[in-house]
């Protein structure tokens, strides 16, 4: 079954406690496929810069590691939060390690491909693609994995 809103979402933390998307009404939301041993793996400072300056404001950044692209993934959930919380000061919430295309697709980011798949044919195709979400729970924007999250900075400003 596929939610019919954003809201509707769920998702498993690292802890098996499932996070429930009603509590993101009014948010906006950058969700972002990650991966710990990636060319792209120094934008988790990035992002986390992102959610200390706007966090206060009402921007929530979601991490999804994710293992299927060249196994940049490898290590337990437990790994990946000590990894990014040591070496770039993570302090977002990163959800499961789980997959983002194939039959095991997260039920997110079906639904965030769903809405925004303009590239790939829907697919995602590395780490670090990142979705915004604005405050009603409409995808406004996909961005690829070269989109630095500085980058992204003016249009999440645009949605707060």
């Amino acid at each position: 079954m596929s939610a019919s809103s954003f809201y509707d979402l769920k998702a498993v933390k690292p802890n098996n406690q499932e996070f429930t998307f009603d509590t993101l009404k009014d948010k906006v939301v950058l969700i972002v496929n990650t991966a710990s041993k990636c060319g792209f793996t120094p934008q988790y400072t990035g992002l986390e810069e992102l959610h200390q300056k706007y966090k206060d404001q009402g921007l929530v950044v979601l991490g999804f590691p994710c293992n299927q692209f060249g196994g940049q993934e490898p290590g337990t959930d437990e790994d990946i939060g000590s990894f990014c919380q040591v070496n770039h000061g993570v302090s977002f919430q990163l959800f499961k390690k789980s997959d983002v295309n194939g039959d095991n697709t997260n039920e997110v980011f079906k639904f965030l491909k769903d809405k925004k798949s303009q590239l790939m044919m829907g697919r995602i195709k590395w780490n670090f693609e990142k979705f915004l979400v604005d405050k009603q729970g409409n995808v406004v924007n996909r961005y690829s994995s070269v989109s630095k999250p500085a980058d992204i900075a003016k249009d999440i400003e645009k949605l707060l």
